[in-house]
C-alpha cells in the first residue's frame, strides 16, 4: 500500500510537470524545447554522477562492525563475508568487534558514522528487540539503510534426557499439568532463545519459567545437568548433544525442517501452527547512504551467500542463506520489530 501511494504521488508530480512543460512550449516555442533539453541533460549528469559513486566504491578499507566479542556465533559469518567481499572489491574489509549493551554500543557508532558505505554493521535479532527494552540513542528504523539479510539461524527445542516426553505435544501436556514447575534455560534476557521460550508459552498456553544464563554454553550445561528442564538452542550447539543421547531433540523452531536434522519436525508441524522462532544476521548502513552504494552492497552479499562454497558453509553452521534486496530487508526488519515487540510486552520481559 505504501509503494502504491508513493507511485501515485510520483505519477501526480510527473503529470503536473508534463502539463507545465506543455504550457511553456505553447507560449515560448523553442525556449520550451531548450528548457526540456536542459532538464534532460541535468538528469543525465545526475545519473552519471550517481553511477560514478558506485563505481568508485570502496575507495578505502571497509569496516564491518560486529556488536559482539570475538568468538561468538556470528563471528564466523562476519569473517567469511568480509573475506569474500575483500576479494571481490580489492580493498580490505575489516571485522571490528565493538561489544556492549546488547549491541547498542556498536549500533549507535554506525548510526553516527559517515553515510558513505565504508562503515556498516552486522545486525541480529537484538536490533528488533532492543526498541522494546531500552531507551535507545538512535531510531532502529529511521537511522539506518538496510542492505541485506545474510541468513536465518535455526533453533532446536531440546529437553533433558530424563524428562518423560518425546514430542512437543507431550511437553505441552506435562507443562499444563505442572504450571510453573518446568523451566527453560536461555542464553540471557532478550536473546533469541529467551524470546523463543516466551513465544512458546504464549502460543501453547503454558507457564514454563525462564532461567537466564550468560550465554548458550552455560544454558546447555544446565539442561544436561538436569538443573533446567528444556531450552531452545542453535543447531550447532544442540545437535552434538542430541546425537550423544545427552538431551532429546523435540522439534525445529523455524519455518521449515533443517537439512542437518531432517527427521526432526518443526514446532508448527507438532501442533502449534504458525510458530516460528529463530535468530538472523543482516547488514545495515547509516541512513542516507547513497542508494547506488546500498545496491552494490546488497548485490555483492547476495552473490557471496548464494555462491556454492559459502552457501554450503553457512548451511553446515545451521544458517539458512538468504541474500535479499534492501526493500525486502526493510520489510523484514519492520515485521520483526512488530512481532517480537508483542512477545516482549506480553511476557513482560525487562532488561536485567
Amino acid at each position: 500500500m505504501m509503494n502504491q501511494t508513493r507511485n501515485a504521488h510520483r505519477n501526480s508530480i510527473a503529470s503536473h510537470w508534463g502539463t507545465e512543460l506543455l504550457k511553456k512550449r505553447l507560449i515560448t516555442g523553442f525556449c520550451g524545447v531548450a528548457l526540456a533539453a536542459s532538464m534532460t541533460g541535468a538528469a543525465h549528469s545526475q545519473s552519471s554522477s550517481s553511477a560514478l559513486t558506485a563505481q568508485s566504491f570502496p575507495s578505502q578499507p571497509v569496516r564491518l562492525i560486529l556488536p559482539f566479542p570475538p568468538g561468538g556465533a556470528v563471528d564466523p559469518i562476519a569473517r567469511l563475508l568480509s573475506q569474500k567481499l575483500g576479494e571481490a572489491w580489492g580493498k580490505p574489509v575489516l571485522v571490528e568487534n565493538r561489544p556492549g549493551a546488547g549491541g547498542i554500543v556498536a549500533t549507535e557508532f554506525v548510526a553516527r558514522s559517515a553515510p558513505d558505505g565504508h562503515i556498516v554493521t552486522i545486525a541480529v535479532l537484538n536490533h528488533a528487540v532492543n526498541p522494546w527494552m531500552y531507551k535507545l540513542p538512535y531510531d532502529s528504523v529511521k537511522d539506518f539503510s538496510p542492505i541485506s539479510l545474510i541468513g536465518i539461524t535455526n533453533l532446536l527445542l531440546v529437553v533433558n534426557a530424563q524428562v518423560p516426553v518425546n514430542s512437543v505435544a507431550e511437553l505441552i501436556q506435562l507443562a499444563k499439568k505442572q504450571p510453573g514447575k518446568l523451566n527453560a534455560a536461555t542464553a540471557g534476557v532478550g536473546t533469541s532463545t529467551h524470546l523463543a521460550a516466551a513465544l512458546f508459552n504464549s502460543v501453547a498456553g503454558t507457564e514454563i519459567m525462564n532461567v537466564a544464563y550468560k550465554g548458550s554454553g552455560p544454558a546447555m550445561t544446565s539442561i544436561l545437568a538436569g538443573e533446567t528442564t528444556l531450552g531452545f538452542d542453535s543447531l550447532l550447539n544442540a545437535l552434538p548433544q542430541i546425537k550423544g543421547g545427552r538431551v532429546k531433540g523435540l522439534a525445529v523452531a523455524g519455518a521449515k525442517r533443517s537439512p542437518l536434522a531432517p527427521d526432526l519436525p518443526t514446532v508448527a508441524e507438532s501442533g502449534l501452527p504458525g510458530f516460528e522462532a529463530y535468530s538472523w544476521t543482516g547488514v545495515l548502513a547509516p541512513a542516507k547512504t547513497p542508494r547506488d552504494i546500498v545496491q552494490k552492497w546488497s548485490q555483492e552479499i547476495a552473490r557471496v551467500v548464494q555462491s556454492p562454497d559459502v552457501r554450503d558453509r553457512l548451511i553446515n553452521q545451521g544458517v539458512d542463506p538468504v541474500g535479499n534486496t534492501p526493500e525486502q530487508f526493510t520489510q523484514f526488519i519492520e515485521a520483526e520489530i512488530k512481532k517480537w515487540g508483542a512477545v516482549v510486552q506480553q511476557a513482560g520481559i525487562k532488561p536485567e
